[in-house]
C-alpha cells in the first residue's frame, strides 16, 4: 500500500483518522501502532516478522545500553547492535550484489562459483535500519532518553507516514511527540495542504514525466539523438525530485494531521549553485544522518585535508550504495563525492567569482549527469546514454529522433509546472500576499479552490489507472 493508491486515500486513511480522533488520548498510540503494522503487512505479508524482530532487538538494545552506561565495555554492546542492524540490511539488500561480484572474481580465477537464493527486499528496510541505528547511538551518547515503553518505541519505528519512503526521523526529534503531542485544527488543515500538495507533485507531475523518462531510457541509447537523450535526462531529473519531495510532503502532511512535526526533507535543491549547496537542500534527513553518524565520527573536516577528502568519498560511496545494490548507484555517489572534494579546494574559490547563472548551470550539469547513472540499468547503458547526450548517437534519420515527438500537451504542462515548482515562486508569492491583509481572504479562498481542483485531478488519475511507479522498491 502506498500513499498514491485508491486503497490508501479512500479507505485506509479515512478509517485511521476517523477512529483516531474519537479514541481517548491514551488509546491513540496503540491505534496508530496497529494501523502502521497493518500498513506494512499489507504489502509485505510475512516479512513483517523481520520488521518486528528488528524492532524488538533494538528496543532491548537501547535498554541494555542505558542500564550499562557505566560499564567500561558498553561500547561493544553498541557496536554489536550496529553490526546486527547492518547485517540484516546487507543480507536482504546486498547479498545478491556481493555474490555476483564475488562470482566474477571466482570465474576469473577459474574457481567454483557460489550459489545463493534470491532474497526479497522488504519495503523501507534502509529507512527503518537507519532509524534504529540513530536511536541506539543517541541513547549511548546521551543525546536521547531511552524509551522504556515498547509500544511507544515500536510506534517510532513503524509510524506509517514515514515508514517506507522517509523522511528519516530521529528519535530525539520525535520522542517527546510520541509521549505528548497536541492535535490542533490549524495543524490538521496545514497537514491536508501539505498532503494534497505532495500528492499533486507525485500524480500530476512526477508520474507524467516518468512516462517519457522511462520510454526514452528504454530505447537503445545508440539510436538516440542528443535532443531526445537530453529530454529523457531532464524528465527524469524533474521526475525524481517531484516524486521524492512529493512523498516527503505527504509524510509531513500526514504527520501534522496526527499531531507530529517531521523534519523538512527538501528545500528547492535545483536552485543550488554548487554541489555543496545541493546536499544542503536535497534529501536533508539523509545527508544530515550521514553527516552526524558517519562523517563527523570519522573526523569530519577536523582532520587533515587529505583525511577530510577520504571521509567525504567514503560517505558518498556508502550514500550511493544505500540507494541500491548496483555499481551505478556507487558511481553516482562517488561523482558527487568527487565534486565535493573539488569544491573544498581552489575550485570553489574560483567558482565563487563566476557569474551566478554559470554556477547554477555547472551544478545542474553535474546533477543531471549523476541522475543518468542513477536511472540507467548498468554502467554500459549509462555511458551510452551520456554519449548520446553529447551527440554521439546515430538517430539523425530515425522517426523518433525529434524531441517534439515526445512533447505532447500533458508532458509540456508537466514540464512547465516542474520547472516553476523547482523554484520558490509560490513561496515568494505567498509571502508577499501574507503581508497584505486585504489579500488574506482572496488568497485563502483561492488556495482552497486550487487544492480542491488538484485533489479531484489526482483522483481522476487514480481512477483511470494511469502509470504510477513506486521508485522506493530498491530502498
Amino acid at each position: 500500500m502506498v500513499f498514491s493508491s485508491p486503497v490508501f486515500l479512500f479507505a485506509f486513511l479515512p478509517i485511521v483518522l476517523g477512529i483516531y480522533f474519537i479514541l481517548p488520548r491514551l488509546a491513540r498510540n496503540f491505534w496508530l501502532l496497529a494501523m502502521s503494522l497493518l500498513f506494512y503487512t499489507w504489502g509485505e505479508h510475512m516479512f513483517v516478522v523481520v520488521f518486528l524482530v528488528s524492532m524488538t532487538v533494538n528496543f532491548f538494545a537501547g535498554l541494555v545500553i542505558h542500564w550499562c552506561r557505566e560499564w567500561r565495555h558498553v561500547k561493544w554492546l553498541l557496536w554489536s547492535n550496529i553490526a546486527a542492524n547492518l547485517a540484516l540490511l546487507i543480507f536482504y539488500k546486498y547479498s545478491g550484489f556481493l555474490a555476483a561480484n564475488l562470482n566474477a572474481l571466482l570465474a576469473a580465477a577459474h574457481l567454483p562459483l557460489i550459489r545463493i537464493h534470491d532474497t526479497h527486499l522488504p519495503f523501507g528496510i534502509s529507512f527503518f535500519t537507519f532509524h534504529a541505528i540513530s536511536y541506539v547511538v543517541d541513547v549511548y551518547c546521551g543525546n536521547a532518553r531511552v524509551q522504556k515503553n515498547p509500544l511507544n518505541f515500536f510506534l517510532y519505528e513503524s509510524l506509517f507516514p514515514q515508514l517506507i519512503a522517509g523522511p528519516i526521523i530521529r528519535y530525539r526529534d520525535i520522542g517527546e511527540q510520541i509521549d505528548r503531542r497536541r492535535e490542533t485544527l490549524s495543524g490538521f488543515a496545514y497537514g491536508v495542504i501539505r498532503f494534497v500538495t505532495g500528492l499533486s507533485k507525485k500524480m500530476l507531475v512526477a508520474n507524467l514525466l516518468a512516462v517519457k523518462a522511462d520510454t526514452i531510457f528504454t530505447l537503445p541509447a545508440g539510436g538516440l539523438s542528443a535532443g531526445v537523450a537530453w529530454l529523457g535526462a531532464i524528465c527524469y531529473t524533474l521526475q525524481i525530485y517531484f516524486d521524492f519531495s512529493g512523498y516527503s510532503d505527504m509524510a509531513i502532511g500526514l504527520g501534522h494531521m496526527l499531531g507530529f512535526q517531521f523534519v523538512e526533507n527538501f528545500n528547492y535543491p535545483y536552485i543550488s549553485r554548487s554541489i555543496q549547496e545541493f546536499w544542503r537542500r536535497w534529501h536533508i534527513s539523509l545527508s544530515t544522518w550521514f553527516r552526524d553518524y558517519l562523517y563527523i565520527p570519522l573526523g569530519g573536516s577536523r582532520v587533515s585535508p587529505f583525511r577530510t577528502y577520504v571521509n567525504l568519498v567514503t560517505v558518498f560511496f556508502l550514500c550511493g550504495l544505500w540507494h541500491g545494490a548496483s555499481w551505478n548507484f556507487v558511481i553516482w555517489g562517488m561523482l558527487h563525492g568527487a565534486f565535493l572534494v573539488l569544491e573544498r579546494q581552489k575550485w570553489m574559490a574560483w567558482l565563487d567569482r563566476v557569474w551566478a547563472p554559470l554556477r547554477h548551470g555547472y551544478a545542474l550539469l553535474v546533477i543531471i549527469v549523476g541522475w543518468v547513472f542513477f536511472r540507467s540499468n548498468d554502467l554500459g547503458n549509462a555511458l551510452d546514454f551520456l554519449h548520446a547526450m553529447c551527440g554521439g548517437g546515430h538517430a539523425a534519420d530515425a522517426p523518433a529522433a525529434n524531441p517534439a515527438m515526445y512533447l505532447d500537451g500533458p508532458t509540456v504542462a508537466a514540464l512547465c509546472a516542474a520547472v516553476a515548482g523547482s523554484m520558490p515562486v509560490l513561496k515568494i508569492v505567498s509571502s508577499v500576499a501574507n503581508r497584505a491583509p486585504a489579500l488574506y481572504v482572496p488568497v485563502a479562498l483561492g488556495r482552497i479552490v486550487a487544492l480542491s481542483v488538484l485533489f479531484v485531478l489526482c483522483a481522476i488519475q487514480l481512477a483511470s489507472g494511469t502509470y504510477n511507479p513506486f521508485i522506493y522498491f530498491r530502498f
